[in-house]
């Protein structure tokens, strides 16, 4: 009877034997395509970006002075889902991807400063104040950085809405989040920061109210040019990030030497008078793009140079998922003996022709 008993308890045993190293084939596939698709994928991605060379020496008479190079990276249009429109699975995607895109290049690639273009949010133009604060928490956690990256934020038309739909409570609840300011300088390059939102798009120009603060910017900033070079001549004009087209009003009061904007989720190239180059920068997410990307720009007080860095590719990360579960079902239906071997079919090909 003893015999009997243990014999039964081996054949009840032999089946879990033959499933376990299945199993743990599965995860191990499973963990190891996750970790490609979900962290190495960016790493490999942005490795691949470099910073763009610019001269860094400036002659000065008989001298010639080195002068300090600025990293900053350009993002525009992230467009964080909120409680109306935004499904979860579509929230946990795309954010997952811009906070992991985000602090792979932070990580790597070490920038000084990182301007962010506009459309920060997609219902901030309506959010109620509840799902304003959740938003703003979620937006916090996903593009945190150190203490020495600046982190400067445009509103755009998703942020506080168009002109039209726009109120006092929506730009003070944005400014109380991400600051008024509207010149920013560092190692000698000014950035001045405007939205289209302020301009009017209805073809009435610039408002009253907006007008009086942009002018006063505009000599603000002439006079630290005179003062910087003791001069009364205008230097090399300010790098002037929007959220939308300049108006040609604003290049003759800021004379800029680039213009960077958002808005539109692609990227383009314009040239106002045939001398003001604007580039538009396309989407962070992968919700607006396929292929999402960001501007990284080498600038000096003199001379700038641009390049830029591509994301992963949604639909190659797709596309190994879909492998990743092909894959699986063939290792279970060939473990089960429901399906032959490739390896093991190839073998017996062989010996059929060799018999003949």
């Amino acid at each position: 009877m003893a015999m009997i008993e243990l014999e039964f308890g081996r054949q009840n045993f032999h089946p879990l034997k033959k499933k376990s190293p299945l199993l743990l084939k599965l995860i191990a596939v499973v963990f190891a395509v996750l970790l490609f698709c979900e962290f190495l994928i960016y790493y490999l991605a942005i490795f691949q970006c470099n910073w763009p060379e610019v001269k860094t020496t400036a002659s000065d008479g008989e001298q010639a002075t080195r002068e300090p190079v600025l990293k900053a990276m350009f993002l525009a249009d992230t467009h964080l889902l909120g409680e109306v429109l935004g499904h979860w699975l579509d929230k946990l995607r795309r954010e997952w991807q811009m906070e992991r895109a985000f602090q792979t290049a932070l990580w790597l690639l070490q920038p000084e400063v990182v301007f962010i273009l506009g459309d920060i949010f997609d219902e901030g133009k309506w959010s109620t104040p509840e799902a304003w604060v959740n938003d703003v928490e979620r937006f916090q956690k996903m593009f945190r950085h150190p203490s020495h990256v600046q982190l400067k934020v445009v509103a755009g038309n998703h942020d506080i809405g168009f002109h039209y739909e726009m109120n006092t409570y929506k730009v003070e609840r944005f400014e109380k989040v991400f600051s008024s300011e509207r010149l920013f300088s560092w190692k000698g390059i000014n950035f001045v920061m405007v939205n289209s939102v302020a301009l009017n798009g209805d073809g009435c120009g610039i408002c009253s109210e907006t007008e009086a603060e942009l002018i006063e910017v505009s000599h603000r900033l002439n006079c630290s040019r005179e003062q910087a070079r003791g001069s009364s001549r205008c230097g090399p004009g300010p790098l002037l990030p929007m959220s939308a087209p300049v108006l040609l009003q604003l290049l003759r009061w800021f004379q800029p030497r680039l213009v960077l904007s958002g808005h539109t989720h692609s990227a383009c190239e314009v040239h106002h008078g045939g001398r003001v180059p604007e580039l538009s920068v396309p989407s962070f997410s992968w919700r607006n793009r396929n292929n999402p990307s960001f501007i990284m720009g080498s600038i000096t007080p003199t001379d700038y140079t641009l390049s830029k860095c591509y994301l992963p590719r949604e639909d190659v990360v797709l596309i190994i998922y879909c492998g990743m579960v092909g894959f699986l079902v063939v290792l279970t239906l060939t473990h089960f003996g429901l399906l032959a071997s490739p390896f093991l079919a190839g073998l017996n090909l062989l010996r059929k022709r060799k018999t003949r």
